[in-house]
This record gives C-alpha cells, sequence and structure tokens, in this order.
C-alpha cells in the first residue's frame, strides 16, 4: 500500500536578518529529511508549503519549531496521494507575499477570529462585509457565501481594493485568504488607511474548511501547487463556468499553445474539441508549431 502523502502550508512573520543564510541552511535541513516544496524567505518572515511522508513532514515541524521565532508557528495540513511539488526550492525575497507597500505594520493587523465566530456571523446574519483578499482566478472557483470578490489579478493590487471600499471606513470588515497570510498585509493596510473595524479569518479557509465543511464555503479551494484545487465540502458543486461553452466548471489548465499559456478553466470535452487551447486562435497558433516541431523532429510540448 503507498504510503499517504503529507502536506503543510504555513508562514511567520519574523525579523530574519540575514535571509541569505537562513535560505542555504534551510535547504540543507530540507533536502536531508527528503521533503520537497516551496519556502519563501524574506527579512520579514518565512512562507511555504512542503510535502513528504507523515515521518518526514513531523520531522520538519519539529526542526523548524527549534528556532525560536518560529517555536509557535500554525501549521495547516492536508493529505494527498502524491507530491504536489517536482523538487524543493528555497528562495530569497523581498518580501514573503508581496504588496510592493512600504511601512506595512504586519503588529498591527486585523483582529483575529475563529473559524466558529466565522460561522457565527452567518448563523447571526450581522452586518459585515466578507471580503475575499485573494486574486479572481482564486474566488472563480471557489469563495464564502455573500462575500465580495475583487477583480484584482495579484495581490499588488490589493491597494484598488482600499479605494473600492473607501466609503465604508467605518464598517465591520471580515476577511479571509486561503491560509491567513495576505489577510495579515491586507488587513493592516485598511487599517493604516483609516479602516475602523477590520478581523480576519484565523487560519484562513484551509483550517475553517477542516472545521466547518458544508456550510458557508461554496465551491474548491485554489492552491499554488500542482494540485491547483482542493476539496473543502464533502461534495463539490462548482460555481465557476467553462470559458467555452458556459458549462459548470472547475478544472483549470493552461493554454497549449505555449506563447499563450494563459490559465483558464475549461470543461473535458471542450478540452478535447480545440486541444486544451483556449480559443480557435490558439488552436490555430498550436497546430501550426506541432507542424514546425515535426519538420524538425522534435517532441511536442504537453
Amino acid at each position: 500500500m503507498t504510503e499517504k502523502i503529507h502536506i503543510l502550508l504555513f508562514y511567520k512573520y519574523a525579523d530574519i536578518k540575514s535571509p541569505g543564510n537562513f535560505a542555504s541552511t534551510h535547504l540543507e535541513m530540507c533536502k536531508k529529511l527528503g521533503v520537497l516544496g516551496k519556502v519563501l524567505v524574506a527579512k520579514e518572515g518565512i512562507n511555504g508549503s512542503i510535502s513528504g511522508t507523515k515521518k518526514q513532514v513531523e520531522k520538519y515541524k519539529k526542526e523548524l519549531k527549534k528556532d525560536k521565532r518560529f517555536s509557535d508557528i500554525q501549521f495547516k495540513e492536508d493529505i494527498g496521494k502524491m507530491h504536489p511539488f517536482a523538487r524543493m526550492s528555497v528562495l530569497v525575497k523581498k518580501e514573503i507575499v508581496r504588496l510592493g507597500k512600504k511601512s506595512i505594520d504586519v503588529k498591527n493587523t486585523g483582529k483575529y477570529i475563529s473559524p466558529k465566530e466565522f460561522l457565527d456571523i452567518y448563523k447571526k446574519k450581522d452586518d459585515v462585509i466578507i471580503l475575499d483578499a485573494r486574486n479572481n482566478y482564486e474566488s472563480r472557483v471557489g469563495k464564502f457565501k455573500n462575500a465580495i470578490t475583487p477583480d484584482i489579478e495579484n495581490f499588488r493590487e490589493f491597494p484598488k481594493v482600499a479605494k473600492m471600499l473607501k466609503g465604508k471606513k467605518n464598517k465591520k470588515i471580515v476577511m479571509y485568504c486561503t491560509g491567513g497570510i495576505r489577510c495579515e498585509k491586507a488587513s493592516a493596510y485598511l487599517i493604516q488607511n483609516g479602516f475602523k473595524d477590520v478581523s480576519q479569518l484565523d487560519g484562513g479557509i484551509i483550517k475553517f474548511g477542516k472545521k466547518f465543511p458544508d456550510t458557508v464555503w461554496e465551491g474548491k479551494c485554489f492552491v499554488f501547487d500542482k494540485r491547483l484545487l482542493v476539496s473543502i465540502n464533502s461534495k463539490d458543486n462548482p460555481i465557476a463556468k467553462c470559458e467555452i461553452c458556459d458549462t459548470g466548471c472547475d478544472l483549470y489548465r493552461n493554454c497549449r499553445n505555449l506563447p499563450c499559456n494563459k490559465l483558464f478553466i475549461m470543461c473535458p470535452d471542450c478540452e478535447n474539441k480545440i486541444n486544451g487551447c483556449c480559443s480557435s486562435s490558439c488552436l490555430k497558433a498550436f497546430r501550426e508549431h506541432c507542424v514546425i516541431k515535426a519538420k524538425m523532429n522534435q517532441p511536442i510540448a504537453n
């Protein structure tokens, strides 16, 4: 019987004076343990996801927590049939989640609310703005009921959301994201821009889904690894539609025409009809590419 793969999602804002040294030491540790994944390191902290056997990930947790800066780090854990990562990488960045704004005080973030308190907001029908801090391609396939899902393509665009909510600075705002890291900066940004009552879902969508599946979440949750989507509820009812035929669907793929490489939603029927391309023009370009490669006797990229 194949051993199950455990997948960890984690982050922690902490003072890392020498990110380069930390990254090289951390990569060496990960390779010794045999885990795979991607970890970002910056002066402001660590943000990552790794996968391995239960024994490997438990050793990883133990080793990371030996560092006093990460002794209280929280891990969101999932189980899969295979590694969602092809290799192990530890990268040094300016920010562990890029907002591109200086002087964001991540110690002055929105109040944490537990998954139960978040669910109670729906039960009590409180007058609250539920705000998704993720990108549009994430919320397209899954979100909390009645949430505002901003049309932003990356987290650097979040300041647009603050402008969009400019007239609601006295409203109660409750934010959420996948694991919590973006809400830390986003809530701090709102507070610094005059919003009076900002909260964030502790542990994000992943933690909420473990405690209260089949309640107020709709669709699936987008993740940044090979899986792309994970289930939160016991039954998955797609909230997105195929971008070709408008059929209910939550299958993401990249356009097979490499110069395009668009990430889009496509049902299996349309995938077969236009060979995994996002449009007839991309299908034409892909076929022309195949003809050229065939003449050169080179393999076709999948």
